[in-house]
């Protein structure tokens, strides 16, 4: 049984985070200690998702939080699935229709897992929000 989930999650998370790190107020040297440490918390939270180490999960909800409260203007460099990735208070910043889709999505990816079938989530992904 092999599942793309994990990977693909990743990928998405060092993408926003590279995306972040061109943007202000990321880009520049001299940060304030709230910005310099958040910068260093999402590089943390970065390496945790890819070693699957200690509360990763906790620890994204609680980053991608406060970057929703603390840079808005910002949030659109995160792609949406992150905040279903994480789940948690990260569920209020998705409307319902969208969290239905992705509902649907881990139910197909479950279902293919339990019968022990490869599940294709890139491919399952793009079908159910209408990108093919």
């Amino acid at each position: 049984m092999i599942s793309d989930y994990h990977p693909f999650h990743l990928n998405l998370l060092k993408l926003a985070y590279n995306n972040l790190l061109r943007h202000d107020p990321f880009c520049h040297d001299d940060l304030s200690e709230n910005d310099a440490q958040f910068r260093q918390q999402l590089k943390e939270l970065v390496e945790a998702v890819e070693q699957q180490r200690g509360d990763y999960i906790e620890s994204g909800q609680q980053i991608l939080s406060r970057l929703v409260r603390h840079y808005p203007e910002l949030v659109p460099l995160l792609p949406r699935d992150l905040f279903w990735y994480f789940g948690g208070e990260c569920l209020h910043y998705m409307p319902d229709d969208e969290i239905e889709i992705f509902q649907q999505l881990d139910e197909a990816r479950h279902a293919a897992e339990s019968e022990g079938q490869d599940f294709n989530y890139e491919e399952t992904r793009a079908r159910l929000l209408g990108l093919h």
